[in-house]
């Protein structure tokens, strides 16, 4: 008797995790398996690297939208720490080969504080956060120690969380990765290279997005210092290099990005007595930290409120908040924050994080899972595995998603070439701006079904005619049938008519 296939993507992995664990039923692989194919109906994981002071900790903070996880050089940031959320507060610490610990924690008013019970950080596989958040309700937060920390085996823990090959990579632990970069350093391409891989079961750019992270400082915190990081951004997204290994390249200003995201009406009506200077004033007395710390008492604000500031803001900040303010933009610390927000470019990254990461949610987490099991069949065989491998090989062959991805790796690898506006416009049919129709076909979030399908034919026709073209390249001929199905796939969902994969 056929059995019947599963409709769509994550079906199809899930029914190939289940006949993986009837096959490794009763060994040691099982439960690890079983976690795997819960994992598919889990947040997705997202886990936040780069380079020691790069930001990674006050990003996160920013994303969840509180302040968490702590941003000095403590001992829990030499541990590898995820954020998930749950209906209670509470914290584990993994340790290999010992059943998971409980620890003690506090928070008053600023980050987690976790108590390691005398554990050294290098004893800790990873610790686990139980928080409960929206925001991490649809993402599973994990932050990583700096690559290229003063210590080796700090810096080891990155490096085997995301970049683990060989038999050691039975699974990637994570769906996806923000990447940040203070600058372009060697050791940043070093590990965006071994992050990524030209097989579409293994990490490669469409699961990762670059962050010029502490952007602000590109600009010497003047007002401006944003159109700088956007503009270096911009160049570094073409890069060919680095077009290899991050979908995207976002200027973000971290400390900016966590205040507005905690910011307090205290801390607004502090904002006001700064504003109300004349500009002169306000540009002498932000010229530098020591100028702002030395202000003369008719600021009124004591030596702690004005180190508290500095710390929460940092000059750039202080700038633009003032600014704001004085231009009565914006009346209550809530405007404010949604201003701050928006200019530290928090709202484009999680703009990017919902079209690149969510909106392929479950493409990221089928290669996640499928990329265990085809691991597991090679390193350790077992009686009826080779059926298995063979289902997770026909899947990967054979399903337009992972096509899709293909054709987006060849093309940023510089397989696939052509003229620029060709092969822009194929990176965006096959979704790599996005996979909404709308996205795929360049029109607005507001087009009509009339728009959208009349859009659709019009890039169907196009391809078309491009791959039946003697002028065409072999590599861009495949890559345009890809795109192709692509748009045979949006006129199907567009009409009512589509399989859902």
């Amino acid at each position: 008797m056929t059995r019947p296939i599963p409709a769509n993507l994550l079906d199809r992995t899930r029914a190939a995790l289940n006949r993986a664990i009837g096959v490794y039923r009763g060994t040691a692989d099982e439960p690890q398996l079983v976690a795997i194919r819960d994992r598919l109906d889990e947040p997705l994981r997202v886990a936040i690297a780069g380079r020691a002071k790069a930001g990674k900790s006050t990003l996160l903070n920013a994303l969840v939208g509180e302040r968490l996880a702590p941003t000095d050089t403590g001992e829990c940031t030499r541990v590898v720490t995820w954020y998930a959320d749950g209906h209670t507060y509470r914290v584990t610490a993994h340790v290999a080969d010992q059943p998971p610990v409980q620890l003690r924690f506090s928070r008053d008013d600023g980050a987690i504080e976790i108590d390691l019970a005398g554990r050294a950080p290098e004893e800790i596989d990873h610790l686990t956060v139980i928080w409960p958040s929206q925001a991490l309700r649809t993402t599973t937060l994990v932050d990583t120690p700096g690559i290229g920390s003063l210590t080796d085996r700090v810096s080891r823990r990155s490096w085997d969380l995301l970049a683990a090959d060989g038999a050691e990579e039975e699974a990637m632990p994570t769906d996806a990765v923000l990447y940040l970069m203070r600058h372009v350093h060697a050791s940043d391409m070093e590990f965006l290279k071994a992050f990524r891989d030209s097989e579409v079961s293994r990490p490669n750019p469409i699961n990762a997005i670059g962050v010029l992270s502490r952007a602000d400082e590109i600009g010497v915190g003047r007002i401006d210092s944003m159109a700088s990081a956007q503009r270096i951004a911009s160049h570094l997204t073409m890069d060919p290099r680095m077009r290899r290994m991050v979908q995207t390249v976002v200027p973000v200003a971290g400390l900016l990005a966590e205040t507005a995201a905690t910011l307090t009406e205290a801390e607004m009506e502090r904002l006001r007595r700064i504003a109300k200077l004349a500009p002169r004033d306000v540009e002498a007395l932000l010229l530098s930290a020591d100028r702002f710390r030395e202000s003369t008492p008719e600021l009124g604000l004591t030596r702690i409120e004005r180190d508290v500031l500095l710390a929460r803001f940092g000059l750039f900040g202080l700038r633009l908040a003032a600014a704001i303010v004085r231009q009565r933009v914006v009346r209550t610390a809530g405007e404010l924050a949604r201003e701050l927000s928006a200019r530290s470019g928090l709202v484009e990254l999680r703009a990017v994080l919902g079209s690149l990461f969510f909106e392929r949610r479950d493409v990221l987490k089928s290669r996640s899972a499928l990329l265990a099991i085809d691991a597991l069949t090679r390193t350790r065989p077992a009686p009826g595995s080779e059926a298995t491998a063979a289902e997770v090989e026909e899947i990967l062959a054979g399903a337009h998603p992972f096509s899709e991805l293909r054709v987006l790796t060849s093309v940023r690898a510089g397989w696939v070439t052509g003229k620029p506006a060709v092969i822009d416009d194929l990176e965006r049919l096959i979704g790599g701006q996005g996979v909404a129709p709308h996205v795929r076909v360049g029109l607005e979030p507001d087009a009509s079904p009339q728009e959208l399908t009349s859009a659709v034919h019009a890039a169907l026709e196009r391809w078309q005619i491009r791959c039946e073209s003697p002028m065409t390249s072999r590599e861009m001929a495949i890559a345009g049938r890809i795109a192709v199905r692509s748009c045979e796939g949006m006129l199907a969902s567009l009409t009512g008519g589509g399989r859902g994969e």
